[in-house]
């Protein structure tokens, strides 16, 4: 079996079994995202801006429908990525994500933003690095994008869906490398698939960490993870702040640094 050497400064340990159990409780934030409804409608609108929303491992744009749903009810152009099920970046996975990001950023004639969950988020950030000028801001929720990928309950999974060595070094630090534009990354501790340490970004301007109480399944529909996409998505690349801890979002939200 192959693990991460014990000596490794990202050598993370995968979230403990009792950690895993608690992903059943993601009914239940969506459940709470539906009665925080008036709640989630007050941040700022999109005006028709657009939004690509890239699905986790093994999953497909079902999963990502309320998270799109709740972003057009504030007014974006939400779009799914019509690849069926996400087995991994296999051959032309990432270029098919490139050409949709470049047709939409065509059709409504402004940058797109770009939010994946998961290994989409991994997508986002890639396609984010090679096309800048056609993308807006990256946001992620339970993104590992850095730290061993033994330091997730997936990597295996992801090994037999992609047919793909997941230790590929090379490929890793490419990984590690935030984009040079507003890239935030919303994780929790309370993650039973990803280390959370896994989802840090480096300290930088245009890079921040938010921190929800919530679980990795639940991510797409959690109340606080959806304020804080809307909240991110809201911002003037050009004059852009991280996420401002102010009033009642001290009792739902922590800022961390690396």
């Amino acid at each position: 079996m192959k693990t991460a050497p014990a000596d490794a400064p990202d050598a993370l340990r995968a979230p403990p079994a009792w950690q895993l159990l608690l992903e059943a409780r993601a009914p239940l934030e969506y459940a709470a995202s539906i009665v925080m409804t008036p709640w989630l409608r007050r941040v700022p609108r999109g005006d028709g801006r657009p939004v690509l929303v890239l699905p986790g491992l093994s999953a497909n744009d079902l999963s990502t429908a309320p998270l799109r749903r709740y972003l057009r009810a504030l007014g974006y152009a939400a779009h799914p990525w019509r690849q069926g099920f996400n087995f991994g970046p296999r051959s032309g996975v990432i270029e098919r994500c490139a050409e949709t990001l470049r047709a939409l950023a065509e059709r409504h004639g402004e940058p797109v933003s770009l939010v994946g969950w998961s290994l989409g988020g991994v997508y986002a950030r890639e396609i984010a690095k090679l096309h800048p000028e056609l993308t807006r801001c990256v946001v992620t929720l339970g993104t590992p994008f850095t730290g061993h990928p033994t330091a997730t309950n997936a990597w295996r999974l992801y090994e037999f869906t992609s047919g793909q060595d997941a230790h590929d070094e090379a490929l890793l630090a490419q990984v590690r490398i935030a984009p040079g534009l507003p890239t935030t990354s919303i994780f929790s501790r309370s993650d039973g698939i990803v280390a959370w340490r896994c989802s840090l970004n480096p300290a930088g301007p245009l890079c921040e960490n938010i921190e929800v109480p919530a679980s990795h399944i639940g991510l797409g529909f959690n109340p606080c993870a959806l304020y804080a996409v809307a909240d991110r998505l809201a911002q003037d690349p050009a004059h852009w702040q991280p996420f401002a801890l102010r009033g009642a979002r001290r009792w739902f939200f922590r800022s961390h640094a690396a």
